[in-house]
């Protein structure tokens, strides 16, 4: 059995990624819940700025850190 490398979420970008990018949309999900998008280092700062500017971005952790929360 292979392991999967998880892959940047990135349109089109096939890297291995290295950052978690934990969201939420307050108008369709609870507080509490995290949504997650994953960074290659080149793509870190758009998808950041992406979720950012419409005030989704909760936390940006390294990949090897990130504990999902219960209920995500």
């Amino acid at each position: 059995m292979t392991e999967e490398i998880p892959i940047c979420s990135a349109k089109g970008c096939r890297a291995a990624a290295v950052w978690v990018l934990a969201w939420n949309n307050p108008k369709i999900h609870t507080p509490e819940r995290r949504k997650t998008w994953l960074a290659c280092e080149e793509h870190r700062e758009h998808l950041s700025q992406f979720l950012g500017v419409r005030g989704f971005l909760k936390d940006v952790v390294l990949f090897e850190e990130w504990e999902a929360p219960e209920g995500s």
